[in-house]
């Protein structure tokens, strides 16, 4: 009994990890439940509270209230700290306070730190999420100060920086969460260049991970990227052209997104609206006056989501590339998936095609049960529940509109989305010796 009771008390990395974000969630939630985070001075409820808590942490965006209007300064700070501990991981964070504090990092710190960044090794995870925190701040400062730049002759000096330093960081961490107030996101600078291209930046720069641009920040001495960054960059590249191109066909005619906008503006919103489903849920146009078009390729580039190792959510840009590789690979006769010379290993495919496989059965039983929960149309559902699972945070309407067991439905994919539905299986399967029978083989018919 005791040896059963010391098994189950015992938790690994991928345990404490998972613990840990839901602990941060909790905890943020209690704190946007008191008065002084209500613009009104009272309590608000707390299951909105904890959807709330969760959007943030996950980084998605999804908000029941709205964020300009309900919350107090005091209730927008905790946000936004969340969303800050949420896109670096809160190890990361862990790791700054015990450096700062002169503690040593563990052994078992730096595993919990090695499945927070999906590193390779954990060799140098504590030099590397210094320079994580570094780049962040600095890459946020620059974002906050173009931004400000236009936000100061609308709200005033001290508003426009807050305005400036908050959307700046919602942006890097792909959390998607903005202050303009009555759910509209960023749909009144539809016509600012300067907002929505930075904005834009600062999602594609959080979505690449800071491995990637640690190696092409050392290209100039190494001059050579690591197949890894390759993938990541190519398929990054692929998303955002492809995705802005069909964005413009889909939507050119519309008039009730671009239809009435100059060429530039056009282009600009195009690309923007292939940018921010990579998941961070700003919105220049209305995403519910879109084209059927639009709404599915958007759906498509939320599944897909971000890079490892980053503040996005989704499948990640290498599994749906890894998965595109192997594909081509067999078709071409090959036994393994081949790019660049390079041979990639079955256990990796296997793991690209159980993340793929997961990420659809959520999305497929979370769209079964809202059909059941909620009174609205399929097309709503499913954009609502794939936004969550890729901590996207871009929606039809639907989420204000949620019942109770809705919220707390969505709340759950978009923490599965934001850890990896891998990561949370793992967490709560029990770990088994490998086993040395190996069974005999045989065939089945596919295709």
């Amino acid at each position: 009994m005791k040896v059963a009771i010391n098994r189950w008390c015992k938790v690994n990395e991928i345990q404490i990890l998972v613990l840990g974000f839901a602990a941060v969630i909790f905890i943020g939630a209690i704190l946007l439940s008191l008065p002084v985070s209500s613009r009104s001075g009272q309590y608000t409820n707390f299951i909105d509270c904890l959807f709330v808590s969760t959007s943030a942490t996950c980084v998605t965006g999804l908000v029941t209230v709205d964020t300009g209007t309900h919350w107090s300064n005091f209730g927008q700070f905790v946000i936004l700290c969340l969303i800050q501990v949420g896109g670096l991981g809160f190890m990361s964070i862990a790791t700054l306070f015990a450096l700062l504090m002169g503690k040593r990092i563990t052994l078992k710190e730096r595993l919990v730190i090695q499945q927070s960044l999906n590193s390779f090794s954990i060799q140098g995870l504590v030099k590397m999420s210094k320079y994580l925190l570094k780049f962040t701040i600095l890459v946020e400062i620059i974002g906050a100060t173009l931004l400000a730049t236009q936000f100061i002759p609308e709200f005033g000096v001290a508003k426009g920086i807050y305005y400036g330093i908050f959307h700046s960081i919602s942006a890097y961490c792909n959390a998607g969460i903005d202050l303009i107030g009555e759910f509209r996101s960023v749909t009144p600078y539809a016509d600012n260049p300067l907002i929505l291209m930075t904005i834009a930046s600062l999602i594609t720069i959080g979505g690449l991970g800071f491995f990637v641009w640690q190696e092409i920040y050392s290209f100039r001495t190494t001059k050579k990227l690591s197949l890894h960054s390759k993938i990541v960059i190519i398929s990054t590249v692929i998303l955002i052209v492809g995705g802005a191109i069909l964005m413009f066909i889909f939507e050119m005619n519309n008039v009730k997104t671009i239809a009435n906008m100059p060429l530039r503006d056009k282009i600009v919103n195009s690309i923007f609206a292939s940018v921010v489903p990579r998941t961070a849920g700003f919105n220049s146009v209305p995403t519910a006056d879109m084209t059927e078009g639009g709404k599915f390729l958007t759906i498509v580039l939320m599944f897909i989501g971000g890079s490892p190792g980053s503040t996005a959510g989704g499948i990640k840009t290498t599994t749906a590339a890894l998965l595109a590789i192997t594909v081509v690979s067999i078709i071409r006769g090959r036994e393994d998936a081949e790019i660049y010379e390079r041979r990639i290993g079955k256990e990796i495919v296997y793991r690209a095609l159980v993340v793929a496989t997961l990420g659809m059965c959520i999305v497929l039983v979370a769209t079964i049960i809202l059909c059941i929960t909620e009174k609205t149309t399929l097309d709503y559902i499913v954009y609502e529940v794939v936004s969550a699972f890729g901590t996207v945070g871009l929606t039809l309407g639907l989420t204000p509109e949620l019942s109770t067991p809705g919220k707390l439905l969505i709340a759950f994919i978009m923490y599965c989305g934001r850890l990896g539905p891998l990561t949370v299986a793992l967490s709560l399967a029990q770990k088994s010796m490998p086993g040395s029978i190996k069974y005999p083989e045989d065939k089945i018919i596919i295709g």
